[in-house]
């Protein structure tokens, strides 16, 4: 057990609701393997009570906190700075206090790419499908361009919110462009993808059961093939079940939570965190 005493730092998470985060979990086994004096926990902070918030813990000391729905957009215009990343994201998850005030920064982007740096590809030459066009999309879509994937086709169900999100990258700074398709259209462009990104809640528990995709259309898809799912429960989704039995290489969220809170831990810390003791954790926590 951890000793918490007049000198513990604290660090923390705000969300509206907030008492469903694993980042408490992991971050806390994390600090606690590391023996310094910090504390990780979840402020429970209403929209309205944002700018309050960050004032009180300014005064209070609080050295950092990660940012979850609804507050990742709603926090920019309250943060002294944000990263050249957040800004391509368009939403902060991670905040820490400097002389200026708050900065924010999207580790997202650091989760995102964590399993996918390792793996011997040449990004160059894959054209990703993201399923989505929501916030993750856009952590994603930044991710797959600091890849090196120079194309990158986003697949849709709202026709006026596709136009809207392709047209919110016109000016932006990003390597790669955009196409983005109507969900009729997916079919006839899964034969040419290497990897397939899921952004949306479709297969999250407790819908079990559901898929984003129709289970025929994993056979369109070349043999070497990922299928990413950013879901984390259920493990596997039914998404990354079908895809298996394709026999195509699978890849879960929870990489993606532990390595983006790994990357926020360590600008706090400034020093390596255990990740594996990160993902341990949640995994024990998890039952898998």
């Amino acid at each position: 057990m951890q000793t918490i005493t007049g000198k513990t730092k604290l660090l923390g998470i705000i969300g509206d609701p907030v008492e469903h985060s694993l980042s408490p979990v992991m971050q806390n086994a994390a600090i606690s393997q590391l023996g310094v004096d910090y504390i990780y926990i979840p402020f429970p902070i209403k929209q309205q009570n944002l700018a309050t918030a960050l004032a009180g813990f300014a005064t209070i000391g609080v050295q950092g906190f990660n940012v979850t729905i609804p507050h990742k957009q709603a926090i920019l215009p309250l943060l002294s700075e944000i990263t050249t990343t957040a800004k391509l994201v368009g939403a902060v998850n991670t905040v820490w206090y400097t002389e200026k005030g708050w900065k924010g920064t999207n580790t997202d982007v650091i989760g995102f790419l964590s399993p996918l740096k390792s793996l011997a590809r040449n990004w160059s030459n894959i054209v990703p499908v993201i399923l989505g066009n929501g916030g993750a999309a856009r952590a994603v879509l930044v991710g797959l361009s600091e890849l090196g994937c120079p194309k990158i086709r986003v697949v849709g169900r709202d026709q006026d919110k596709l136009r809207q999100f392709q047209q919110s990258w016109s000016n932006s700074e990003l390597n790669a462009s955009i196409d983005v398709y109507s969900w009729d259209k997916l079919p006839g462009i899964l034969s040419e993808t290497e990897l397939l990104v899921n952004t949306t809640p479709i297969g999250m528990f407790p819908h079990n059961n559901y898929s984003p995709i129709e289970s025929n259309l994993w056979e369109k898809m070349p043999l070497n093939a990922i299928a990413y799912d950013l879901i984390y429960i259920p493990s596997p989704t039914q998404f990354l079940k079908e895809a298996q039995e394709q026999g195509l290489m699978i890849i879960d969220g929870l990489d993606m939570l532990v390595y983006q809170g790994a990357a926020a831990l360590e600008l706090w810390l400034q020093q390596p965190v255990p990740a594996k003791i990160m993902s341990q954790a949640l995994k024990q926590y998890l039952g898998l």
